[in-house]
């Protein structure tokens, strides 16, 4: 395997990882809530579930490194257009999984299902957005330092609005803060996540600038791991950096708590220091070391190489499963209900239908790469 290749296989690895871990932590089986680990923190707080999409972030920041040097060749407002066409088809594949299956069913009769009451933001909407600034920022700003400074100028910032426009006595409360304000204003309360049970997007408008600094450091990782290639040294450096970033990050949570739903300035950090020991590790295992036996790397780089066509295909598959009709539910719920939670009640058969479900998410990735199909946008 030459040199490009070896590069590239920890950022598949890495990627495959995340999303294989994002389709577990995103589809548990009915019938039990899944283990704790497995679940975002209410609020504040952390677990390795909130991990996920901030890796996933990083993990487009690194990519970005590797394909930045096209840009070399390209006029600016080429490279403009390949930036902003890349962030909208992204944020619009985003909305419209959101709005998938556009026909809803009410007291018997479909209709088309209405704008009116589809959420605006979302995942993929945030990585669009956070690619969009990231990329702009890098293109423009060539000096390293100048972009440390504005990514510090987006993590402070972001506190400074809370504490600014946000409710006096809760800054930082789920429906308190300038964030949520924010997003009532411009989208409205119905374009909006309901998934806590109140209008409240996690992905909302105002914490996307912290999220843009997870891309950059993610990018600059990979300029890092590009110019210096593999050696102790450098993996050493990377691994000390990561560890500042997470000590800072608990220092700052004496202030500002870690929350990922809120995607606080110190959840930035800490989500940044954890990724760059991750990688740190794989670089390490993987490629200086080549500790590849049965081929484990094979598995991961399966989704890592179509992270975007796989992530669409875990959340529209299993919308198809919800609105299947079987022995009086859903498949999803008679699936799990009858087999299961069966033969494994409690968390553990939830945790069994996750992994079979990023399985058959797997498959498919088999498939694209057995046909040298890569989806990229």
């Amino acid at each position: 395997m030459d040199a490009k290749a070896e590069r590239f296989l920890s950022l598949d690895v890495f990627r495959g990882l995340t999303i294989c871990f994002m389709i577990i932590v995103n589809t548990p089986g009915s019938g039990s809530a899944p283990f704790s680990p497995l679940e975002h923190a209410a609020w504040f707080g952390f677990t390795p579930t909130d991990l996920v999409f901030p890796s996933f972030l990083f993990a487009v920041g690194n990519a970005m490194s590797f394909t930045s040097k096209r840009f070399a060749q390209m006029t600016t407002s080429a490279v403009l257009g390949r930036i902003f066409k890349r962030a909208v088809i992204i944020f619009l594949l985003g909305y419209l999984m959101y709005w998938f299956p556009f026909f809803e069913q009410h007291n018997g009769v479909w209709g088309f299902k209405p704008f009116s009451h589809t959420r605006v933001m979302g995942v993929l909407q945030r990585i669009a957005l956070c690619y969009l600034f990231a990329s702009v920022i890098v293109y423009f700003v060539k000096s390293f330092r100048t972009v440390v400074v504005i990514s510090i100028l987006l993590l402070v910032g972001y506190q400074v609005i809370l504490l600014a426009f946000g409710d006096h006595d809760a800054p930082y409360g789920m429906l308190t803060n300038a964030g949520t304000y924010l997003d009532k204003f411009i989208l409205g309360d119905n374009h909006l996540y309901h998934g806590e049970g109140v209008p409240f997007d996690p992905e909302g408008i105002l914490s996307t600038l912290p999220a843009i600094v997870n891309v950059i450091c993610g990018y600059y990782a990979g300029r890092f791991i590009q110019q210096k290639g593999k050696e102790y040294e450098a993996l050493a450096k990377m691994l000390l950096v990561g560890c500042l970033f997470i000590f800072i990050a608990l220092c700052w949570n004496m202030s500002f708590p870690i929350g990922k739903k809120l995607w606080t300035s110190p959840f930035t950090l800490l989500t940044v220091g954890l990724d760059l020991v991750i990688i740190s590790a794989l670089i390490y295992a993987v490629e200086v070391r080549s500790w590849r036996a049965a081929n484990w790397p094979a598995f991961f780089t399966t989704v890592g190489k179509n992270p975007l066509a796989i992530y669409i295909l875990s959340e529209i598959l299993i919308i198809a499963f919800w609105m299947i009709p079987l022995g009086g539910k859903s498949f999803f719920d008679t699936v799990n209900h009858s087999f299961y939670q069966a033969i494994a009640p409690g968390p553990v058969g939830s945790l069994l239908f996750a992994v079979s479900y990023m399985l058959v998410c797997w498959l498919v990735g088999k498939l694209l790469e057995k046909r040298n199909i890569y989806i990229r946008v």
